[in-house]
């Protein structure tokens, strides 16, 4: 179990350095930047407009150190034709979709290019973002284009759920809180994942390593559910989602984990009062909410 941890972390565990890298890194890319990268960013906007957290706030600012570092800008373009969205990842896509559709509706100019820079993206929340925004566009009369960037793309749709790249468990261990929480599902029943099949991005050592972080975490999730007397729908054992066994996403940055990862990863808290029901758990990487 601790091996094939420590096996997936090394690829999904993104550090300050790596994150920094990343973008600096991502200045100079020509698919983005063209060929003179310079004036591309003199020119463009980095949006600032992140409603709940603030991920957006250190990697807006990380990226605003690169490029007085490489070019001397020591700030932003103010170009009414290109805007930069920044984020360090997208998940469900909701708290993009979010911030980008008010800034449609309240903000953005008649005709503009929006690109959107995250180091990775899980599929499904990509799709489901870039329609809301295109939806949230043509609501608007508005003439907006947009351009997803991403060095690495998950996969999480469950039409592609045998070549998924996150937690999708091939069958259900036996467990009688599991059965019980599976027979109330019945809106989006959970369909298993065929074993064997190759994802594009390696994230696990094999299949026999995944299978075993699949259950190990599962179980422990419903342990976890089980410490809170009425846990919310969407408190899914794999990580916070509104349908199947959760997100099941172990992707996690030097600045959170997030909480659409396995709840053993991140739920609790060893500070807790030993009443409560946070101290019962010791989390491997603690999240820190938007309020802390």
């Amino acid at each position: 179990m601790l091996c094939e941890l420590n096996h997936v972390l090394k690829r999904t565990y993104f550090s300050r350095s790596d994150v920094r890298n990343f973008f600096s890194r991502e200045i100079d890319n020509s698919a983005l930047a063209g060929k003179e990268p310079r004036e591309f960013w003199r020119a463009a906007h980095l949006l600032d407009i992140q409603e709940a957290g603030s991920s957006q706030t250190e990697i807006r600012r990380l990226f605003l150190e690169e490029l007085e570092h490489r070019y001397g800008l020591a700030a932003e373009g103010e170009s009414n034709q290109v805007f930069v969205y920044l984020d360090d990842f997208l998940f469900t896509g909701n708290r993009m979709g979010n911030d980008l559709s008010t800034w449609i509706a309240q903000s953005a100019p008649t005709v503009a290019t929006v690109h959107t820079l995250v180091i990775a993206m899980h599929r499904l929340g990509e799709w489901k973002c870039e329609t809301r925004l295109e939806e949230a566009a043509n609501a608007t009369g508005k003439q907006l284009h947009f351009n997803f960037w991403a060095a690495l793309r998950i996969e999480n749709r469950k039409k592609y759920r045998n070549k998924s790249e996150v937690l999708w468990p091939t069958a259900i261990p036996y467990n009688n809180a599991l059965t019980t929480y599976m027979a109330e599902e019945t809106k989006f029943p959970f369909e298993s994942r065929q074993p064997g099949r190759h994802s594009k991005t390696p994230i696990f050592s094999s299949e026999e390593g995944r299978q075993l972080l699949e259950k190990e975490l599962l179980l422990a999730g419903m342990h976890i559910r089980s410490l809170s007397e009425n846990p919310s729908p969407a408190l899914r054992p794999l990580g916070f989602s509104p349908f199947g066994l959760g997100f099941g996403s172990m992707v996690i940055t030097y600045r959170n984990c997030p909480n659409t990862a396995p709840l053993p990863l991140w739920w609790g808290d060893p500070t807790a009062n030993s009443a409560h029901p946070l101290s019962q758990w010791y989390p491997l990487v603690q999240r820190k909410t938007y309020s802390e």
